[in-house]
C-alpha cells in the first residue's frame, strides 16, 4: 500500500488513466508534486523529465538522465521514444528523490515507471475508439487467450492519429499532427504456484508530421518577417534527414522470471533488450528558406539484466540485487548555416557513445517495535564511458557527404577525430542510504530518509577542439577528460496519515538536496577571426554547487459516498550556488544569473469527481462528472536567464527571458459513465478548456542569429470515447 511506503511515491491506476482519458504522461504530472514532465522540443515521443529540479532537457546521445523511466522492471536508457500513449497500463508510479538501492539504474532525481496490465485467466477482448477535434480518431484492441491451465497469450494494438494545431503557412503541412501505431504482445507461463515467466514484446511507430517551432523573434531583413498569429503556425523550412521524413521507431523484449522460494524469499530475474532509431530534421530558426537547420539521426540499444533477492519476515524485510547494462547511443546530425561568403555551411557531427554500468545494492528494514523501523540501504556503481566523436565543417547547405551531399567539400582544419584511445572514462561511487519509519498512531506513519545520489560522468557529444589549438593544450585534455560525476545528498522527512476510515488520506513531504557537478549541455554557434560563422559545437559545463529545498503536500477526502475531492501542493526553492566558467583568463560565477530550468516554484492542482446512478438502455451504471484545474508558477526552459554583472551574458539573456513560462493555470473535465459490470464505459473529456497557450521548450539562439523558438502544450482539445469489454 502506498501510504506504508516510507518515501514520497504517487500511483496513478490504469482504470483512472483510461476513465479521464489522459493521453500521455505529461497530464499525470499536473496531479503530482515538484514533478515536470512533458514532450521535448520538437517531438511526439521524447520525454523531458524533471523531478525536484533534477532532469534532463537534452536528447543528445551521451546525456544520461536524472530520471529514471521504466517499462514494468526495464530502464530506458534514452528519453527517444519514452513518451508514449497511455494504453494497456495497470498504473504509473512517480517516485522522488534518489533511486538505486531498491532496483534497476542508479538515478538522482526520481523515477517514472510505466508498469503494465498481467494477462487475464479468462479469454477476453476490448476495444476502446476515440474520436475528438481536429480530426482526432484513436483505436486500441486488445484481447487475451488461455492456451492452457499454465500458459496465456495476450497483446493490445493501438493507432493514435490526429490533424494539426496548426500549420505550415508556406507549405500548407500539418504541425503538431499525430500518426503513430502501437503494439505489445505478452506470453505469460505459471507451471507451478510459485513460478511466474513472462516474455513480452513491444514496438511504436511514429510517422507524425515534424514538429515545427513558433518564432518568437522577428525573421532576418530584407523580409524582417514578424511573428504568426497563431502559436502553432510555423514558416519552417526542414522535413526530411536525407530524404527520410520525420520518424521515430521504438522497440523492445524482456523476460521476467519470478521464483517464491519459500513463503520468505522470493527470486526475480529480468532479461531486456531495446533499441530506437528517430529521424528528426530540427529546423532552429523556422524560417522558410535555409537559415539555420538540423537534419538529425538518433539510433539506440541496450541490454540490460538484473537478479533481485526479496526476503520478507517478521522482523526483517529486505532486497539485494545485481544490475548490469550496455548501452550504445549513436547520434549523426549536419547544423546548416547560412553563410552567404561560402553558399552556406553544413557543421557535421558524428557521435558513437557506449556506457556500461555495473551495479550491487541492497536496502533491509529492521522493525525495532511493532511500530518503529529502521532502514538501511547502499548501492555500488561502476560507470564506464566510451566515445568516438567526429566533426567535420563542409561548404553549401546540401549537407554532408552521410547526410544528402556525397560530393560536398570539407572546410581547413579537415576534421576533429576523437576515438576510445582519447574519450574514455570510468566512475564509481558507493551510496549509502538511511531512514526510519514510526507508526505512532494507527492512523499516522512518519518517515525520514537520508541519501545519496550519483550520475557518472560524460563527455561533450558536441565538443569541438579546432578552436584550442591543437590536441595537446590544456584546454584540448580537459575537453577530452569530459564532466564531472553529479552527486546529490538528500534529506527527506515526512508523514502518511489515513483517517476517517480510510475516507481522508494525506501526505506531507519536506526535504533537502545539496546537489553537486550538475551538469549543464549547451550549444553555441563558432566563429572565425573574422567573425564569420564557421561551425556549431557543444558547451557542456559543470555547475559546481546547488540547493534545493521544497514542501510537498497530497490529499484525498471521501466527502460522501458520491462525492471525492483531491489535491497537492508542491514548493520549490532551487538555488545555484557555484558555477564557475572561464572569462578570458578569469574566472567568473554564474550562478546569480542562473535559475533552475523546469522547475516552477509553486505548482498545484485541485480535483472533485461526483457520482450518481444512471441506467442507460436498461444497463445499470454510474455517472461521474470529473473537474480538476492545475496551476504552475513562473517555468524557465533554460538555467541562463538574468542580466546584469557578468560580462558577455547580456546578449544571450534576453532570448532566455524569452521562453520563459509566466504562470499558468489550465481546466479539464469528463463526463463518463461506467456499467455496473464495467464492461461499457462511455465519456465526453475536455482538456485545458480555456484555450491557454503556453510554452514546454525551446531553442535560444539569440546572440547568433536572432534566433528563439517555442513549442507549445495541447490547446483545447474535445474528444469523446467509447470502451467495451467482452
Amino acid at each position: 500500500m502506498i501510504q506504508d511506503v516510507p518515501g514520497a511515491v504517487s500511483s496513478i491506476s490504469g482504470a483512472e488513466l483510461e476513465k479521464q482519458a489522459m493521453p500521455d504522461i505529461t497530464a499525470v504530472a499536473n496531479l503530482v508534486p515538484s514533478t515536470t514532465l512533458k514532450v521535448s522540443r520538437g517531438t511526439n515521443t521524447t520525454l523531458t523529465a524533471f523531478i525536484r529540479g533534477i532532469g534532463q532537457q537534452d536528447p543528445v546521445a551521451g546525456y544520461e538522465p536524472g530520471v529514471g523511466i521504466y517499462l514494468d522492471d526495464v530502464y530506458m536508457a534514452r528519453p527517444q521514444g519514452a513518451l508514449t500513449d497511455i494504453y494497456d497500463l495497470e498504473r504509473v508510479e512517480i517516485l522522488r528523490g534518489p533511486q538505486g538501492t531498491l532496483y534497476g539504474k542508479n538515478t538522482i532525481g526520481g523515477a517514472v515507471k510505466y508498469v503494465t496490465r498481467k494477462l487475464s485467466p479468462k479469454t477476453t477482448f476490448g476495444v476502446k475508439a476515440t474520436v475528438g477535434n481536429y480530426g482526432e480518431k484513436d483505436l486500441v484492441l486488445n484481447a487475451t487467450v488461455p492456451l492452457s491451465d499454465m500458459l496465456r497469450i495476450g497483446g493490445s494494438v493501438a493507432t493514435f492519429n490526429r490533424d494539426g494545431f496548426g500549420q505550415n503557412v508556406v507549405n500548407g503541412k500539418d504541425n503538431y499532427n499525430k500518426e503513430a501505431v502501437a503494439g505489445r504482445i505478452s506470453i505469460e507461463l505459471t507451471p507451478s504456484s510459485n513460478l511466474f515467466i513472462r516474455l513480452s514484446s513491444d514496438r511504436t511507430v511514429d510517422d507524425s508530421q515534424a514538429k515545427q517551432g513558433y518564432r518568437l523573434t522577428p525573421g532576418p531583413a530584407p523580409a524582417s518577417l514578424a511573428p504568426l498569429e497563431n502559436k502553432y503556425d510555423t514558416r519552417a523550412n526542414l522535413y526530411a534527414v536525407n530524404g527520410h521524413a520525420q520518424q521515430v521507431i521504438t522497440q523492445g523484449t524482456a523476460l521476467l522470471a519470478e521464483y517464491q522460494v519459500n513463503p520468505e524469499l522470493s527470486f526475480k530475474s529480468v532479461t531486456a533488450y531495446r533499441k530506437s532509431k528517430s529521424f528528426a530534421p530540427i529546423d532552429f530558426d523556422s524560417l522558410g528558406t535555409p537559415l539555420f537547420e538540423a537534419p538529425t539521426i538518433y539510433a539506440d540499444n541496450q541490454k540490460s539484466q538484473e537478479f533481485q533477492l526479496t526476503y520478507t519476515g517478521a522482523k526483517i524485510q529486505g532486497v539485494a540485487g545485481v544490475f548490469y547494462m550496455k548501452a550504445n547511443a549513436f547520434n549523426e546530425f549536419d547544423v546548416l548555416i547560412n553563410f552567404p561568403a561560402l553558399g552556406g555551411l553544413a557543421a557535421y557531427t558524428m557521435d558513437d557513445i557506449n556506457s556500461r554500468t555495473k551495479a550491487v545494492f541492497a536496502d533491509v528494514s529492521y522493525s525495532v517495535t511493532d511500530t518503529f523501523n529502521v532502514n538501511v540501504g547502499g548501492r555500488y556503481t561502476d560507470d564506464q564511458h566510451d566515445a568516438r566523436i567526429f566533426k567535420r565543417t563542409y561548404i553549401g547547405l546540401a549537407g554532408s557527404p552521410t547526410l544528402g551531399n556525397p560530393a560536398a567539400a570539407g572546410l581547413s582544419p579537415a576534421n576533429t577525430d576523437l576515438g576510445p584511445d582519447a574519450l574514455n572514462r570510468t566512475d564509481t561511487k558507493f551510496t549509502p542510504k538511511l531512514g526510519f519509519g514510526w507508526k505512532f498512531a494507527p492512523q499516522h506513519n512518519m518517515y525520514g530518509t537520508a541519501s545519496q545520489g550519483f550520475k557518472g560522468g560524460m563527455f561533450d557529444p558536441r565538443m569541438d577542439l579546432t578552436g584550442t589549438g591543437g590536441p595537446n593544450t590544456l584546454a584540448s585534455q580537459l575537453k577530452r577528460k569530459g564532466v564531472n560525476p553529479e552527486e546529490v545528498t538528500a534529506f527527506e522527512l515526512g508523514l502518511k496519515s489515513s483517517m476517517n476510515g480510510g475516507r481522508l488520506q494525506t501526505n506531507a513531504a519536506v526535504f533537502f538536496t545539496k546537489y553537486k557537478n550538475v551538469q549543464i549541455p549547451g550549444s553555441i554557434i563558432t566563429y572565425d577571426a573574422a567573425g564569420n560563422a564557421n561551425g556549431f559545437s557543444g558547451s557542456l559545463t559543470n555547475a559546481g554547487k546547488a540547493k534545493i529545498k521544497g514542501l510537498e503536500l497530497e490529499a484525498i477526502s471521501q466527502l460522501t459516498n458520491s462525492l471525492n475531492v483531491s489535491g497537492m501542493y508542491s514548493y520549490i526553492d532551487a538555488k545555484y550556488d557555484e558555477w564557475l566558467v572561464a572569462n578570458g583568463p578569469n574566472l567568473i560565477n554564474l550562478a546569480r544569473n542562473a535559475e533552475f530550468q523546469n522547475t516552477p516554484k509553486h505548482s498545484g492542482n485541485l480535483s472533485a469527481s461526483y457520482d450518481w446512478p444512471l441506467v442507460l438502455s436498461g444497463r445499470s451504471g454510474m455517472l461521474s462528472l470529473m473537474n480538476g484545474v492545475s496551476y504552475k508558477s513562473r517555468v524557465y526552459q533554460t538555467e541562463i536567464v538574468r542580466t546584469g554583472n557578468t560580462p558577455g551574458l547580456d546578449a544571450l539573456v534576453p532570448g532566455n527571458l524569452l521562453l520563459a513560462q509566466d504562470a499558468y493555470t489550465l481546466w479539464d473535465a469528463s463526463l463518463v459513465w461506467t456499467s455496473a459490470d464495467r464492461k461499457v464505459q462511455v465519456g465526453l473529456h475536455g482538456r485545458n478548456l480555456t484555450d491557454k497557450r503556453y510554452k514546454v521548450a525551446g531553442y535560444n539562439f539569440s546572440a547568433s542569429s536572432n534566433t528563439v523558438t517555442a513549442f507549445y502544450g495541447d490547446p483545447r482539445t474535445v474528444k469523446a470515447t467509447v470502451s467495451l469489454k467482452f
